[in-house]
């Protein structure tokens, strides 16, 4: 009954170590396989994709303890998302006012478009500052005005107008 026993150690110990290698294979596979998705996420270099998917490979749990003290912080999509962060924050601090209008870049002391010759601002009548059309009070010199709302009628000033004609009319409100 012993010797039975003993027979069949052999056949035993072969089991037991075919499914732990096979368990520790598909560790390993695994593991190299989120190495390299995982730095394939985060670099382009090539070289970089190979090297640290060979170094878990070869060994296994150094390798990654290695790879993850070693690899880039963030990844090229959380890249990319941080660079348009700060390219849309710049477009908004430099960001040139246009003509509601005609779309073309204005400054933005100008009354009206040089394009269009839509109202963009009126003329703050105690200061002579540039107000938005919008604006209830004057940022400068602290002036109640009444707002404007933009009209399809009054929106144009006529090509010809003089410079004189049409400080007269900022003065008279219109």
């Amino acid at each position: 009954m012993i010797e039975t026993i003993l027979a069949k150690i052999p056949f035993y110990l072969t089991i037991l170590s075919t499914a732990c290698g096979a368990i520790t294979a598909a560790l390993v596979g695994g593991m190299a396989i989120w190495t390299f998705r995982d730095i394939r996420s985060r670099s382009r270099d090539v070289l970089a994709q190979l090297l640290a998917t060979l170094l878990v490979l070869v060994l296994p749990v150094i390798g990654l303890v290695v790879y993850l003290m070693l690899r880039p912080r963030e990844t090229l999509a959380d890249a990319y998302e941080r660079s348009l962060e700060q390219e849309a924050l710049l477009q908004a601090i430099e960001e040139p006012e246009v003509c509601p209008g005609c779309g073309q870049r204005v400054k933005s002391d100008y009354l009206f478009c040089p394009t269009c010759h839509t109202r963009l601002k009126r003329a703050c009548p105690a200061c002579d500052r540039p107000l938005n059309l919008r604006w209830s009070l004057c940022p400068y010199c602290g002036t109640a005005v009444s707002p404007q709302a933009l009209e399809a009628g009054s929106r144009t000033v006529p090509y010809m107008h003089s410079a004189k004609g049409v400080a007269g009319e900022l003065e008279a409100g219109g």
